[in-house]
């Protein structure tokens, strides 16, 4: 597992259903050793009052599914930074 594994597998199965509500998804980095993944969301997700939701419903548990040795995920976006979120 690469953080580049990990973005491919963001960019084919889990941002076309973010794109629906204008947002996107970035693995920002990966720690092999603590097998953790900091990612960023973008777009209409930057700022979401749903985004917590989104990320421990939908993203993590595609990619836990994905990557079951994947354990931990965090959240490394500016969400104070959005400027359109779908649900501000």
């Amino acid at each position: 597992m690469t953080k580049d594994e990990i973005q491919t597998f963001i960019d084919e199965d889990i941002n076309p259903g973010l794109e629906m509500h204008g947002g996107y998804l970035l693995a920002k980095d990966f720690d092999d050793e603590k097998k953790m993944l900091m990612i960023e969301m973008g777009g209409g997700c930057q700022g979401c009052s749903s985004s917590t939701v989104t990320l421990k419903l939908m993203i993590g548990h595609a990619l836990r599914e994905k990557f079951p040795s994947l354990l931990e995920i965090q959240d490394v976006t500016d969400h104070h930074a959005g400027v359109n979120p779908y649900y501000g």
